[in-house]
């Protein structure tokens, strides 16, 4: 009893201390330090770990407890920190398991009083994650749902990332010629204050519909973000009118003392496990993955959004179509009164507008690798991405527009050429 309760006590103070020294922050300093000299450490070299491998050694734990068979939980936890001494959660249910041959165990991280008066924060925060865990693993996505967000992507649009904030889960997906494929899901860490991300400093991940924009190189960053950094584009069109602020939020890894972080822990950007994240750099390409990051999200059967996706590509055609038929006036029944492109009102727009009329001098006008993404807040928007190619043309202008419903109907507040 006394061996147990010495290891719990080590194991316990250990993983406690550990949880806390990763507590920097990343999102007000993250241009600085892409731009920073290399600051990483050597590492030995270690067997590669599979995505999400780690975290499903853990569950494994779980379910043997869950089913009685102690001993041999205790044998897979023991493997488990003996190969991630940096995952303290697995480290805090390793202490449990060894206790739990002395005494009953009351909860999970049931360690001495003074340990966990000293680290109280940070145990409430390793058994919060723990929930997290069982719960991800409880509450499955039903079999070929997708979230609700995803009307319509293109060919272009290989990949695709959900994030559900509630659950502290991204969802990584691939765009087969059959529809979305969930490939896999992962823990992740959100901003220390939580969601819906409104001014620069307040410590929030953004909600909304966004795409990754560039893939940092890990040896021009700190060890601090881990495996790398894939920021997003906030803020969008749609948080800039609404005077949102804030910059550098990315999907990051973790430090060389963390396997994985706190569900609340960050400045605002999305924190992923080190192999987690290695898998998606390897698996998206920059520009045209659509990442959504949502508080709880809503998973449909595929065929229950094509008639929201139906209605809006009629509205979406009728736009074309009065385009290619040159009528300008009718055109501009399709734009919002209170228009900005890239800081231009409406009418400082028009000219501009006119001119790829005049371009295509009566042709018609396509819409190639078009995809359509809704966000529904407060307002109904749609995210819209599309080739625009005149007939006869092989290649056109690479757009975005965002839309906005009033009553029943669409109008567009936002439009800008991405490539």
């Amino acid at each position: 009893m006394k061996r147990a309760a010495l290891v719990l006590w080590c194991l316990s103070c250990a993983c406690l201390s550990a949880a806390g020294s990763a507590a920097a922050s990343e999102n007000g300093r993250n241009a600085r330090q892409a731009a920073s000299k290399p600051q990483r450490t050597a590492a030995a070299p270690r067997r590669l770990v599979r995505d999400g491998e780690t975290e499903a050694r853990l569950i494994e734990v779980y379910k043997l407890i869950g089913q009685a068979k102690r001993r041999e939980a205790l044998e897979r936890a023991e493997a488990l920190v003996k190969d991630h001494p940096n995952f303290q959660l697995a480290q805090l249910v390793y202490g449990d398991l060894l206790a739990s041959q002395a005494r009953p165990v009351r909860a999970v991280g049931d360690v001495p009083d003074a340990a966990a008066r000293t680290g109280a924060q940070m145990l409430a925060e390793l058994r919060e994650e723990s929930q997290l865990r069982i719960r991800a693993l409880r509450e499955k996505p039903p079999a070929g749902a997708i979230p609700a967000q995803f009307l319509q992507l293109s060919p272009r649009n290989k990949h695709a990332i959900a994030i559900d904030a509630s659950r502290a889960r991204l969802y990584l997906f691939e765009n087969t010629p059959t529809g979305l494929k969930l490939l896999a899901d992962y823990y992740i860490s959100v901003g220390k204050s939580g969601i819906e991300k409104t001014v620069e400093g307040d410590l929030r991940t953004p909600l909304g519909v966004y795409f990754v924009t560039s893939n940092l190189d890990p040896k021009s960053l700190k060890d601090f973000y881990g495996a790398g950094a894939l920021p997003i584009n906030y803020p969008n069109p749609y948080d800039l009118r609404r005077g949102k602020t804030g910059s550098g939020i990315w999907l990051h890894g973790t430090p060389p003392a963390q396997f994985a972080r706190a569900p609340k822990a960050t400045d605002g950007c999305v924190v992923l496990a080190n192999p987690d994240l290695q898998r998606i750099i390897s698996t998206v390409e920059i520009r045209t993955t659509p990442v959504v990051i949502a508080q709880t999200l809503q998973w449909v059967p595929p065929a229950s959004v094509q008639p929201d996706s139906r209605r809006f590509a009629d509205t979406l055609q009728a736009w074309r179509s009065a385009k290619a038929s040159g009528d300008f006036a009718r055109v501009l029944t399709f734009y919002s009164p209170d228009f900005s492109g890239y800081g231009k009102t409406l009418t400082e727009w028009m000219p501009a507008l006119r001119g790829e009329i005049n371009k295509a001098k009566g042709r018609d006008v396509l819409l190639k690798e078009l995809s359509y993404l809704r966000w529904t807040d407060n307002a109904d928007t749609m995210v819209v991405t599309f080739d625009e190619v005149i007939a006869g043309e092989r290649t056109g202008l690479v757009k975005r527009q965002y839309w906005m419903r009033s009553g029943a109907m669409w109008k567009i507040f936002f439009e800008g050429v991405i490539g």
